[in-house]
């Protein structure tokens, strides 16, 4: 079954759309504090689509996502029963949300470094910055360095490759779609045996 190459067009066409960098801009912002679907979904089409601008969209997508950070952070201060609790309830994050604040306790703001270059849900991260009290000022410069680096990083690597990267995508997306897909389950059933 062939679907991944017309999802692959159809995210394309969406990445060359006029107001592209405002849907960056927001989903970053929306992925930082309560929304579930990682920038770079949108972020690495949107190079691929449009080398020239590289540098602009990975600018949107931290200054988007810190945004979206000290949005996390203020719901995990200010609202964590009417908001955050919510969001972690319908992430199923209750264990998680314990684990990240034992983090906090031994790691400090460099839990923020390392949760902001990787692809873990970040959204966890500055709620509980909010909740945990961390000091503002470190964790948005924390989380500008930490973001900024991913979303250079997949820029430049997508800017550098475009081309070939691109041919690759278009001849393999449907072994590259259901390998994920068969990945994403594996990891599923793992974490449902043994946590």
């Amino acid at each position: 079954m062939a679907i991944f190459g017309s999802m692959y067009k159809r995210v394309i066409g969406w990445a060359r759309h006029p107001h592209a960098s405002y849907y960056l801009t927001a989903t970053s912002v929306a992925e930082s504090s309560f929304f579930p679907v990682p920038v770079d979904v949108l972020l690495a089409p949107m190079v691929l689509a449009r080398r020239d601008k590289a540098w602009w969209y990975a600018t949107l997508a931290t200054l988007g996502s810190v945004a979206g950070a000290v949005i996390g952070y203020y719901i995990g201060q200010f609202l964590f029963d009417q908001v955050a609790q919510p969001i972690i309830d319908l992430y199923h994050f209750q264990e998680k949300f314990v684990y990240v604040q034992s983090l906090f306790e031994k790691y400090g703001v460099w839990i923020i470094f390392i949760a902001g270059f990787s692809p873990i849900p970040y959204k966890i991260f500055t709620i509980t910055a909010g909740v945990v009290g961390m000091p503002l000022l470190p964790f948005i410069l924390t989380s500008l360095v930490a973001r900024g680096a991913r979303f250079f990083l997949v820029a430049g690597l997508l800017y550098a490759g475009g081309d070939k990267i691109d041919a690759v995508l278009e001849k393999r997306v449907e072994q590259i779609g259901w390998a994920s897909v068969a990945i994403i389950v594996l990891a599923a059933i793992i974490y449902n045996l043994f946590y």
